[in-house]
């Protein structure tokens, strides 16, 4: 999914955190754990995230629990190659003890181990608190600068019942931590920085961005006037190399003498708008945000931008100065006072606005360098506006099936999700962490339906019967759970092949019987017979079959002659109650019950 979803939703959790915060007043920020195993132990808990490291906001991670036998201080480095580093498909979780030394360090440690998390677990019974950074003093090795890995602080009771689960060493210990309702605020708004470009030309990528803005203006002017958050945009520039300013593409894609530049929308060096006119648009609109926040007014940035894309597209060929001043015009925008702001684009000096732009794609802090549009920036934490994957890594710590596959890990806005999948009409159930398992028709031919197969001297067997919706048995011929089959040894068992005289061969999955002489061996009744008696059968089967055809015909016979001759006399009885047949003069006259004599003319 694209990434532009997923950082819309990164920046209204920050700021639905931050509406439960109060005022001057310090508030712990929390993550959710859920334990998923073993049974006895699922819950939920709270944990306080730790003031360092890279929490996944908006994700979640699914991990086992480790806890060390040796060291589970954590202050000083783990012994081994990376003894935690996780194997597939789920990562390690370490649980370390409060104590002894800084949060940071235990949780450096624990990285260079391998640890893909931690856990702290309190000394003591209290409210959760922060696991804050050292001071600069208590970090000359810059280690906190360092650590990539989430921590959390959890509190005695959960820690407690953890370490008795794995002591008892029964199931792993399967736990997840959520951040899906968590965000980082460092101050009471949550401040962003959306790095993007005027271009309308690149393709979908230009239009996402686009279509990104103009759906969240509406949200961001309203954050933006409540003061929940402080919005800054910015764009990306390059510098022209000095052998080649003089050159016409760096003379085409470059403004104060090759100091600013970008790339030809087009990539038409010959016509059509050039590389300079992105920048001088670019920066027009880092000037428009400039002069609305020096009046209070940083929101109608989004106005302008929106509506010049609307009424100045490229696409429509008024992509210019005039039109970008009209749109100003419109919004009521002081058009000398940002015309000064821009500078003088085709002198040879310093641009201190774009100046700035370049100064700041330079990572920073835990940032790294801007190299990609559309970027996205939040309390100083980085999201690029890429097609991301959580489920690449161990699968995201879901169910797989290798042998048909199926993932139940699926990749969202929200961070990764483990549900079971559905496939070729088949549709799988469980928890999807660590079972899914194939649910009705066709289940069968899709690995089996998760059942034992195996097929041996061109015969096969499957445990998956098509005629039931779920589950395993075994088939005839074989016993076990329906995961695991084994052939059943019918002649050692004496469970077949019992009659005098008869001999039993095992076969896999089935048995050979045979008779002794000239008899024959029926399966069924788990005896012997005469073949001569089987030729007598035929024959009075024959005998009996003629029979039955006989007195068939003869009904049909009686049915055609008999009783049609019957059903005929009786139609004529009743006939003649209504036509009585006379005869006179070997002449035929019919009458009317009713009528006494011929009907005559009225003199």
């Amino acid at each position: 999914m694209a990434s532009l979803e997923k950082l819309l939703y990164l920046l209204l959790a920050g700021i639905t955190v931050l509406g439960n915060v109060a005022l001057g007043r310090f508030v712990v920020e929390k993550s959710s754990i859920s334990v998923l195993s073993p049974s006895s132990l699922r819950s939920k808990h709270d944990s306080a995230i730790g003031n360092f490291g890279t929490p996944d906001y908006g994700g979640y991670m699914l991990g086992s629990v480790v806890y060390p036998q040796k060291g589970s201080l954590g202050c000083q480095p783990f012994e081994g190659d990376k003894p935690f580093k996780f194997k597939l498909p789920r990562p390690t979780i370490l649980l370390l003890d409060r104590g002894d030394c800084y949060f940071a360090l235990k949780v450096w440690n624990a990285q260079q181990a391998g640890a893909a998390a931690v856990l702290v677990a309190d000394t003591i019974d209290e409210p959760l608190i922060t696991m804050d950074s050292p001071e600069a003093s208590g970090d000359a090795d810059g280690y906190v600068e360092k650590i990539r890995i989430p921590s959390a602080l959890i509190d005695k009771s959960f820690a407690d019942s953890l370490k008795q689960a794995l002591k008892e060493e029964k199931e792993e210990v399967l736990i997840k931590m959520d951040w899906r309702e968590s965000m980082p605020h460092p101050d009471q708004r949550v401040e962003y920085e959306l790095w993007t470009n005027s271009n309308d030309e690149c393709g979908v990528r230009c239009d996402e961005q686009m279509e990104f803005v103009k759906d969240f203006k509406g949200h961001a002017q309203i954050l933006e006037r409540g003061g929940y958050t402080l919005f800054t945009p910015h764009y990306i520039t390059w510098y022209c190399p000095p052998a080649f300013v003089l050159s016409s593409q760096c003379k085409s894609q470059c403004i104060n003498n090759g100091r600013y530049c970008a790339p030809d929308p087009e990539q038409d060096f010959d016509g059509g708008y050039q590389g300079k006119d992105v920048v001088f648009e670019n920066l027009r609109q880092l000037c428009v945000h400039r002069t609305t926040n020096e009046t209070g007014r940083s929101w109608v940035w989004w106005d302008y931008v929106t509506d010049f894309h609307i009424r100045c597209s490229m696409k429509k060929k008024r992509y210019s100065k005039e039109c970008a001043e009209d749109v100003m015009k419109s919004l009521g925008l002081p058009v000398d006072k940002i015309k000064k702001c821009m500078g003088d684009p085709e002198a040879d000096v310093e641009n201190q606005v774009l100046k700035v732009e370049q100064e700041r794609q330079i990572g920073q802090g835990g940032r790294g360098d801007v190299t990609i549009l559309p970027t996205l920036v939040i309390n100083n934490a980085q999201y690029r506006g890429l097609e991301t994957n959580e489920c690449l890594e161990g699968n995201g710590g879901c169910w797989q099936d290798t042998a048909s596959n199926l993932t139940a890990c699926k990749d969202t806005f929200r961070g990764r999700v483990c549900e079971c999948p559905a496939a070729n009409g088949v549709q799988y159930k469980g928890d999807g962490y660590l079972s899914c398992v194939a649910f009705g028709p066709g289940r069968c031919a899709i690995n089996n339906g998760g059942c034992w197969s195996e097929s041996r001297h061109g015969s096969s067997f499957s445990a998956c019967s098509d005629s039931n919706i779920s589950g395993c048995q075994c088939p005839l011929g074989f016993r076990g759970d329906g995961q695991h089959c084994e052939d059943i040894d019918e002649c050692k068992e004496g469970s077949a092949c019992q009659c005098d005289g008869c001999s039993c061969k095992d076969t896999w999955g089935g048995y050979e019987c045979k008779c002794k002489g000239d008899l024959l061996y029926m399966k069924e009744l788990d005896a012997c017979i005469e073949r001569n008696g089987s030729k007598i059968g035929w024959f009075l089967t024959f005998v009996i079959l003629a029979v039955v055809a006989g007195v068939g015909l003869a009904g049909y016979i009686f049915y055609k002659y008999r009783l049609r001759s019957y059903m005929d006399s009786e139609i004529m009885a009743i006939m003649s109650q209504y036509m009585p047949l006379d005869n006179h003069d070997n002449t035929s006259a019919i009458r009317f019950p009713n009528e006494s004599q011929p009907l005559r003319q009225n003199a």
